[in-house]
């Protein structure tokens, strides 16, 4: 897949991507003969997971240490494993966060729901 492809299928700016590869959040792609990128399934794999990590907020140094550590070989798996886990515990904690803020929310959108039907608002004790 040349990079225009891969661009329009993850949505990502060439410039992206190329950022990626350059800054090490990927491994480098694989080039044609004449140099030119030729994103195999592997490389698409490395393009999903940084995607994907980016967007739960994984910062940039985290993934490029993964990166690292994966192309370090298989003396580094627990390290690996170790540093996804530290990430999943963060984003758990985002979640519980957000699901109390939900709930909150979800108290307060009762009580005025409740306050348009009866013409009084009231925020009686849990």
């Amino acid at each position: 897949m040349t990079i225009a492809e891969v661009s329009k299928q993850y949505g990502l700016s060439q410039d992206t991507l190329r950022y990626y590869e350059r800054v090490g959040m990927i491994p480098p792609v694989t080039r044609t003969a004449g140099g030119i990128r030729d994103y195999q399934e592997e490389d698409l794999g490395w393009v999903e997971l940084a995607k994907c990590m980016r967007s739960a907020g994984l910062p940039v140094e985290s993934l490029i240490e993964y990166v690292k550590l994966f192309r370090e070989g298989d003396s580094t798996i627990e390290a690996r494993r170790d540093l996804l886990a530290e990430h999943r515990e963060g984003l758990l904690e985002q979640k519980r966060h957000i699901e109390e803020t939900l709930d909150l929310l979800d108290y307060k959108i009762s009580r005025y729901e409740e306050a348009v039907r009866t013409g009084m608002l009231t925020w009686p004790k849990k």
